[in-house]
């Protein structure tokens, strides 16, 4: 009785039914060493973010610009009449502190910057610098007759005020005017940041502000301020003026223009590239003058724009990509091993159908560390190679038939070559994995068409 049980348990064992139940087990198996190169990818992602922040902490932060803006100090004074047994009526001044802040009528921004790319180790982050014009005008006269009955300013205090990212990208400035004078600037922006981009707004941040020598009510004045600047991996404007126009220009190849408004015209090529932006007043939320009563966030970020120093291929979001389809590129060596199996009628044990499917799990790993020292396609025909030519050899060894082990080779070099079209069709990826997957599917149904599926156990 025992030994009839022994005998139709290693029969069981023989047959398709448990070979397609192991598989199954060696796939869900194969996740946990999948699972700790994806958190060995997402680990090498961060450690590279923090060498590029080190690099640019030292040398510039993004570049974030907000005017020039008008600053100028104002008392609001209302009365208050109260009433008490012992005082009777009285009347109370209460005087209110608040800003006065106007935008240009007029504002032209350009940039001309050139790139390089400084290294921390194996890691990499894009820097610019160059020079950062801007000019204008101003028309105080809407703004001081909005002012209501009982609000007083300043003038002769006035500030021109432009707020920045940070202080260190600011290396001199070049020259800077207004109307016949010349201005003195200071660091910072006197908590006028215009914006909480990226975290970088707080009190007494980064920028510059000027007294104005004077500043005439009823007259236009113009302005020219041109600083040298730099930074690393993206510019964002603030068009806070009427009419706001930007050009940028680089010898960067690969921009991406992001934030609320793309260019009007832009030119792209191997030499760099050029943008213009022409934006009206009308077109954002950004009030022309507004009285300021607290040192309160603007919240004026959805208005910003630019360009980001883009790299054409960011190595780690296409490791984390590959990771991410590894599980469907596992099960393809496993059909195809298992259907030469049934083919040659030649059986073989689980522990080769393991050690292949590590190998194939091996070739992210072997991406992940190619692609930090050599160019990602080097990196992913080196891996892929290697693995292709690994497992070819292994099924040869395996099988009786030396031809038809040479369909592992054909099937893995597929299967990475629709990979790799996966990884570069951003916009198509979705729909070539769908397909490719349909494919692999309608091919081992009729492969295995008429195969009798019991016919094994039942030997």
């Amino acid at each position: 009785m025992d030994k009839a049980k022994k005998s139709s348990f290693k029969e069981f064992t023989r047959g398709y039914t448990f070979k397609v139940l192991l598989l199954a087990a060696l796939v869900l198996l194969l996740l946990i060493p999948l699972g700790m190169i994806r958190s060995l990818v997402n680990e090498r992602g961060r450690t590279a973010g923090e060498a590029e922040s080190d690099i640019m902490e030292a040398w510039g932060r993004e570049l974030i610009a907000a005017g020039p803006v008008i600053t100028i100090p104002g008392v609001k004074t209302e009365e208050f009449i109260t009433r008490s047994e012992k005082e009777g009526e009285r009347a109370e001044l209460v005087k209110t502190p608040f800003t006065l802040v106007i935008s240009p009528k007029k504002l032209d921004i350009s940039g001309v910057f050139k790139t390089e790319v400084r290294r921390r180790g194996i890691f990499s982050v894009p820097l610019f610098s160059g020079t950062l014009t801007l000019r204008g005008s101003f028309d105080p006269a809407p703004a001081i007759a909005g002012l209501l009955p009982g609000e007083t300013i300043a003038a002769g205090q006035a500030e021109l005020v432009i707020a920045l990212s940070g202080q260190k990208g600011i290396r001199r400035i070049n020259a800077s005017s207004w109307g016949r004078d010349e201005l003195f600037f200071q660091p910072g922006n006197k908590g006028h940041s215009l914006f909480s981009y990226g975290g970088y707004r707080r009190s007494g941040g980064g920028g510059i502000n000027a007294a104005l020598p004077r500043l005439e009510a009823d007259k236009e004045t113009d302005f020219a301020i041109s600083l040298e600047i730099q930074g690393g991996q993206l510019i964002r404007v603030l068009p806070v003026a009427q009419d706001t126009h930007v050009s940028i220009a680089s010898d960067w190849p690969s921009p991406s223009f992001q934030g609320a408004f793309l260019p009007n015209e832009s030119a792209v090529g191997d030499a760099g590239f050029s943008a213009a932006w022409d934006i009206s007043y009308l077109s954002r939320d950004i009030p022309l003058f507004l009285k300021k009563y607290d040192t309160g966030e603007y919240g004026y970020d959805g208005s910003l724009f630019g360009v980001n120093f883009f790299r054409g291929i960011d190595t780690y979001a296409l490791n984390t990509r590959a990771v991410k389809y590894a599980v469907l590129f596992l099960i393809v060596p496993f059909l195809t091993l298992f259907l030469l199996e049934i083919f040659t009628k030649h059986p073989i044990h689980p522990v080769p159908y393991l050690l292949s499917g590590i190998g194939n799990a091996v070739f992210y790993l072997l991406l992940l560390s190619l692609s930090e020292q050599i160019p990602f396609y080097a990196a992913y025909l080196a891996a892929a190679l290697a693995v292709t030519i690994l497992l070819t050899l292994y099924s040869r060894s395996l099988l009786p038939s030396k031809n038809k082990s040479w369909y592992m080779g054909l099937v893995v070099t597929v299967s990475y070559v629709l990979l790799y079209a996966v990884l570069n069709a951003e916009s198509y990826a979705l729909l070539i994995g769908s397909v490719g997957t349909f494919l692999i599917i309608a091919l081992v149904m009729f492969l295995t068409r008429r195969l009798e599926w019991y016919s094994h156990e039942e030997e």
